[in-house]
């Protein structure tokens, strides 16, 4: 009895001898200069500890729920411009259709998007960026970075930021470059606030958390929701409807 316990418990070992090296060996081709990203990270995190989410918080304390909520849905129904034109460069007409039935009448009955009508006849949101355009032309990812001020991206997704940017009418419409700075600054506060009521999920290391949530969300993203949950933990998935990052 002894003898079995005893190999069973090898077993495991070995196993693990094997199954940690493999880890390891995953999470350095995915994320190759974890060393500077980490650096990158922790500056990150001490601007949104000091700045950016004291600013988030008063301001989800100060607005009415459905304020909060209209404002949020008035940036989410203008990004909708940078969808329908990677729907378009994706040639996928179906989305590009629905997505623009969606703009439009959240646009119109909806007051700029400030109340979401269109969700409530079955057009849900959708997001596309040229990131995914470039992956559903076969490019790959690169490897994971942090990017200064901006956080989780990848080599591809943070070249994929300019085009995207000057598609972006609520941001590259705007001459006036205070003015423009401030809609930039509001639609940042209020994506923060939008995510305080999940910060409760960020548990052990941050890093490693944000990091597998970003690249499974932009495997769920590129593959358009068919993508098998490797983490096996339904809080990512809850993290990554909250955070659109």
């Amino acid at each position: 009895m002894f003898s079995q316990g005893r190999a069973v418990l090898l077993t495991a070992l070995f196993s693990l001898a094997y199954v940690i090296p493999a880890a390891a060996d995953a999470v350095d081709a995915v994320d190759p200069w974890e060393g500077l990203n980490r650096k990158i990270f922790a500056f990150n995190d001490y601007g949104d500890r000091y700045l950016l989410r004291p600013v988030a918080s008063g301001y989800h304390y100060i607005t009415p729920d459905p304020i909060e909520t209209g404002i949020s849905n008035v940036f989410s129904n203008s990004y909708l411009v940078v969808t329908l034109m990677n729907d378009l460069f994706q040639l996928k007409f179906l989305e590009l259709g629905r997505d623009g039935a969606r703009f439009t009448i959240n646009t119109t009955v909806g007051l700029l998007g400030f109340f979401d009508v269109a969700s409530k006849i079955g057009l849900e949101h959708r997001r596309e960026d040229f990131g995914q355009t470039l992956a559903y032309y076969g490019m790959p990812s690169g490897p994971y970075i942090v990017l200064p001020f901006l956080g989780s991206s990848t080599v591809r997704d943070g070249f994929s930021l300019i085009p995207d940017a000057q598609l972006a009418p609520v941001i590259s419409s705007i001459d006036h470059i205070p003015t423009r700075n401030q809609v930039f600054a509001a639609n940042l506060v209020s994506k923060r606030a939008d995510v305080l009521a999940v910060e409760q999920l960020l548990t052990g290391d941050r890093y490693s958390f944000i990091r597998d949530a970003y690249l499974q969300r932009r495997e769920w993203l590129i593959n358009d929701g068919a993508v098998e949950d490797n983490f096996g933990d339904e809080d990512f998935d809850d993290f990554g409807e909250e955070i659109d990052f």
